[in-house]
C-alpha cells in the first residue's frame, strides 16, 4: 500500500483571502508536481482534503492529474490541530493507495508516528506544496518511497 501525504500548495494571507486559499504561486507549484506524477501513473482509491479551501484546491488540482476511483472528498481529523492518531488508525486499516492533502503540523505528526511509531521525532519537513510516498511493506511497517517539493521540478 502507499499513503501519498501533500501539504497544501503556497496559500494567500488573511488579508489577501480570509479563508486563505491558495496563491498563484502555489496553484502553478502543484499543477506542475501534479503532472509530473501523471507521468508516473500514480493511482489512489481516494484523494481526502481537510475541507480547508487551500486542501480542497490542492486536492482538486492533484485529482485532475492522478487516477482516483472514488474521486476527492472532504473528511474530518486532517485539520492542521487534529489528533493525528485519528488518520494514523485509519491508515493502518486500509489496503489500498491513498492520499491525504492537509496541513502542518498534522502531516508531520502522522508520518511521525508511521515511521518512527511516535510523534516526538520529527521525520519529515513539509514545506507548502511537497508530496511525500510512504510503502507500507506486508510486515506493517513504513518507509518513504519518495519524496517531493515545489521547485524541483521545472
Amino acid at each position: 500500500m502507499y499513503l501519498y501525504l501533500v501539504r497544501h500548495g503556497e496559500a494567500l494571507t488573511k488579508e489577501e483571502d480570509p479563508e486563505r486559499g491558495l496563491s498563484a504561486e502555489g496553484r502553478e507549484s502543484i499543477r506542475k508536481i501534479s503532472a509530473f506524477m501523471k507521468g508516473l501513473g500514480i493511482q489512489v482509491k481516494q484523494v481526502f482534503h481537510s475541507g480547508k479551501k487551500r486542501a480542497m484546491q490542492t486536492a482538486l488540482i492533484f485529482s485532475e492529474n492522478i487516477q482516483s476511483d472514488r474521486g476527492v472528498l472532504e473528511t474530518d481529523g486532517l485539520a492542521p490541530m487534529d489528533d493525528p492518531e485519528i488518520w494514523y488508525e485509519r491508515i493502518s486499516r486500509f489496503n489500498e493507495n491513498v492520499m491525504l492533502v492537509g496541513h502542518l503540523p498534522h502531516l508531520a505528526k502522522v508520518s511521525s508516528m508511521a515511521l518512527c511509531g511516535g510523534m516526538e521525532t520529527k521525520a519529515l519537513d513539509f514545506s507548502a506544496g511537497s508530496i511525500v510516498c510512504l510503502k507500507r511493506s506486508d510486515d506493517n511497517a513504513w518507509a518513504v518511497d519518495w519524496m517531493m517539493k515545489p521547485g524541483l521540478i521545472q
